[in-house]
């Protein structure tokens, strides 16, 4: 009886203490998701930006970067590579394949499709950035500068989504990398 109360006594102090534990726990909150699942290039453009921060937060709290898991960031990286990949294997094929309206609907949805794929990067490299300052290390220069190209290349497509608002858009399908 004594040992049997001495066991849950330190099974409840080593919940309570891993509970309250500043050690970050390296849980995967998400599931990787098909690129088809994912797309925010049907419908009309004009409001990619909105669409794609939403995809993007979905399952993590973005008001702590460094604390986002190294799992869920593995998810992620692998999710805005699939966003990159549908660009080159599947709307380029489709856009030098399709004519007129077709061809014009689509262009709008690569268009989103790189917004997209910009603000995965663009979060996947803030995140990296958040960890290693939260490590106490210095981020390198290469790392910055390469945030920054992002940024102003996910500003470029913002804008010409923007241009593109109320015109029609097509999504094409494509599922990407399914596992981490």
């Amino acid at each position: 009886m004594h040992s049997t109360l001495l066991l849950t006594a330190l099974t409840i102090l080593s919940v309570t203490l891993t509970g309250t534990s500043a050690l970050p726990i390296d849980k995967r909150a998400l599931t990787l998701r098909t690129y088809n699942s994912m797309s925010i290039s049907s419908g009309v453009g004009g409001d990619a930006e909105a669409r794609a921060k939403a995809v993007w937060a979905q399952g993590v709290d973005l008001s702590n970067l460094a604390a986002i898991s190294d799992a869920d960031l593995a998810v992620m990286k692998v999710e805005r590579s699939n966003a990159e990949n549908a660009e080159t294997e599947a709307f380029n094929p489709a856009i030098e394949k399709a004519t007129g309206a077709d061809a014009d609907a689509l262009q709008v949805g690569k268009i989103a499709n790189k917004v997209l794929k910009l603000t995965g990067l663009a979060q996947v490299r803030q995140i990296a950035i958040a960890k290693t300052k939260a490590a106490g290390k210095t981020v390198s220069s290469s790392d910055e500068a390469a945030l920054q190209d992002t940024l102003t290349k996910l500003a470029k497509n913002i804008a010409t989504d923007k241009k593109n608002k109320g015109k029609a858009s097509k999504a094409v399908s494509f599922v990407g990398q399914t596992s981490v």
